[in-house]
């Protein structure tokens, strides 16, 4: 193999190192806090190989060759990122000491008032892969919604329904249990869009009282894991994330 074919693209790279998500890496980049052989480059689509020294806020970056994926029950209140600038709890200081100098990231976004299952990792690449539209990795929801829900409104949640964004991708949506005009719902998405399943609840004329996402492409929350709880993930489950996207390489 020939150094060209030996290099890649900066921004993946870092990923696979561990420093970010492919996307946040791109940020970082442009940002000028990377510098490749001592030069601040501010390319994303600059390549580097194996004889490059990779730096990122002036520590040298070497790729990783394992990596840590947890599972972690979300709750209420919580911000579902690796910081925040209002100084709000997120999801990496619901981890214990043990996972304190890891720098891991969640794979995607839940919101701050709903609940679930929510993936974090320091593999970049994954990050990238299972968060972006191409690779269509489903998201199941729970919904608790102040009305009796029709037939109708669910066949509307399943063939897409219009949000000032835009026309969402077809769904599966269905009716879980009704009972003192509470209806339980359970609608599966492939998209990734700002409250998408409160926003499309709301086009068909339904409240959200509650949302709780339950599983996650392969992986799905497991009842005896509580809110603020997280465990790593199984072998099975590591190989099950990566058939999602399993030759389908950007």
């Amino acid at each position: 193999m020939t150094d060209i074919e030996e290099k890649e693209r900066l921004q993946k790279f870092m990923a696979g190192a561990g420093v970010a998500s492919r996307r946040h890496s791109e940020e970082m980049i442009a940002g000028g806090r990377v510098r490749v052989n001592g030069q601040i480059v501010r390319e994303p689509g600059f390549k580097v190989g194996g004889a490059d020294r990779v730096e990122v806020d002036g520590l040298t970056v070497a790729r990783r060759r394992e990596f840590d994926y947890l599972m972690l029950h979300k709750p209420v209140g919580v911000i579902s990122s690796a910081r925040d600038d209002r100084g709000r709890r997120t999801v990496v200081q619901l981890l214990g000491r043990e996972f304190g100098g890891r720098r891991l990231y969640p794979v995607g976004r839940l919101d701050f008032d709903t609940s679930g299952l929510m993936l974090l990792t320091n593999d970049g690449e994954m990050t990238y892969k299972l968060t972006h539209p191409r690779f269509e990795a489903e998201k199941t929801y729970l919904a608790w919604t102040p009305s009796l829900i029709s037939a109708g409104q669910l066949r509307r949640l399943a063939g897409g329904v219009r949000l000032e964004d835009g026309m969402t991708a077809p769904a599966r949506a269905r009716l879980v249990s009704r009972a003192e005009n509470i209806s339980l719902i359970e609608i599966t998405i492939h998209e990734g869009r700002n409250r998408q399943v409160r926003r499309m609840l709301e086009a068909v004329g339904l409240e959200t009282r509650r949302l709780k996402r339950i599983a996650f492409g392969p992986l799905t929350l497991e009842r005896d894991l509580t809110p603020g709880g997280y465990r790593l993930l199984r072998g099975e489950e590591i190989t099950a994330l990566r058939r999602v996207t399993e030759g389908r390489a950007l």
